[in-house]
């Protein structure tokens, strides 16, 4: 996160009804709800994760076990069962 100095981008008055509330603090102001992204979306976490669980749902229903795929894909047998079991 970038610090900004609050007198170089607010207009006087909106600095001054700050002012009323925080003397001399940090303040965080957060994004826009429509403009957050969900956890994974810049990094690709979430689509390889979502990937990985296509994959596994497949081999499950193509016969094999919850205890071969958690070798496979060194999850534990509770993981394997939630991603096979999910109701999508």
């Amino acid at each position: 996160m970038k610090y900004v100095n609050a007198d170089l981008i607010f207009p006087e008055e909106l600095l001054q009804e700050i002012q009323k509330y925080v003397h001399g603090g940090l303040v965080y102001i957060p994004k826009r709800e429509e403009s957050r992204k969900k956890w994974g979306e810049n990094s690709g976490g979430r689509s390889y994760l979502n990937h990985r669980n296509h994959e596994i749902r497949e081999k499950f229903a193509a016969g094999m076990t919850i205890d071969q795929l958690s070798g496979q894909f060194c999850l534990s047998f509770d993981s394997i069962k939630k991603i096979v079991y999910v109701k999508k």
